[in-house]
């Protein structure tokens, strides 16, 4: 399926490409307007692929208690900051793009810092849940789909190299925002998924005598040894 999704998101770029083009060629809004949909679904299927940090922004919603609406919070800033650091990166630095990403388009520090912050993060949630405290502050999440995000999308990086080559940056920063739209709905399934987990989860637990305190406690600890576990795995490989 993993191997599906790169070959349709190929064609994607390919038919993209096609219209940045024929924008860059005869100034048509149409040929522009017309791969806004593609730019959805392109981000959408792009989410899907691994990485994105979705096992680890689905872990933390499990295990921080957050409510829906403050889940989908963080899938936003997790989906802003992955398309903007692109974006930027495009635009202000491009001749540094080589060496700021690997050859094959990753961007190992900015996804050391990442997973860095993640971490410190993990050994934040094991401390309040050893001390029996699970209030949460309210940009938390948001702070989190922030840190998750850091790493650039390489995807939205080649669409903003090829349409500032053609010298239409703004056609790719359009582009690059139908993507984020799709990166997001993608991200927003995974919190909903993981909000109804934790719930029934607690629900099936509690009936058989566990308190929801205790469970809190559980998740909040298992959820922060994996940021931790994330964070080690990325320093140390």
């Amino acid at each position: 399926m993993i191997q599906a999704l790169f070959d349709y998101q190929r064609e994607i770029y390919l038919e993209v490409a096609r219209h940045l083009k024929a924008f860059a060629s005869d100034g048509s809004w149409f040929a522009l307007f017309a791969v806004l949909p593609m730019g959805v679904v392109f981000g959408a299927a792009h989410a899907l692929t691994p990485g994105h940090s979705k096992t680890l922004l689905a872990a933390y919603i499990t295990g921080s208690q957050v409510e829906l609406s403050r889940g989908l919070l963080a899938s936003l800033a997790l989906s802003f900051t992955h398309i903007t650091l692109a974006v930027l990166i495009a635009v202000l630095a491009l001749p540094l793009v080589s060496i700021a990403l690997g050859s094959v388009g990753r961007a190992p520090a900015l996804e050391t810092l990442s997973r860095g912050l993640l971490g410190l993060v993990g050994v934040w949630m094991v401390w309040r849940a050893l001390r029996g405290r699970h209030d949460h502050h309210i940009h938390e999440g948001e702070a989190v789909g922030v840190m998750a995000g850091l790493i650039p999308c390489p995807l939205t990086l080649f669409v903003m190299t090829y349409a500032i080559s053609r010298g239409i940056p703004w056609a790719g920063l359009v582009f690059a925002v139908a993507m984020m739209a799709g990166v997001a709905i993608t991200l927003g399934i995974v919190v909903l998924l993981a909000v109804l987990f934790r719930r029934g989860s607690v629900a099936m637990l509690e009936r058989f005598g566990s308190s929801a305190a205790g469970m809190a406690t559980f998740l909040e600890i298992g959820t922060g040894l994996i940021l931790v576990g994330a964070a080690l795995h990325q320093v140390f490989r």
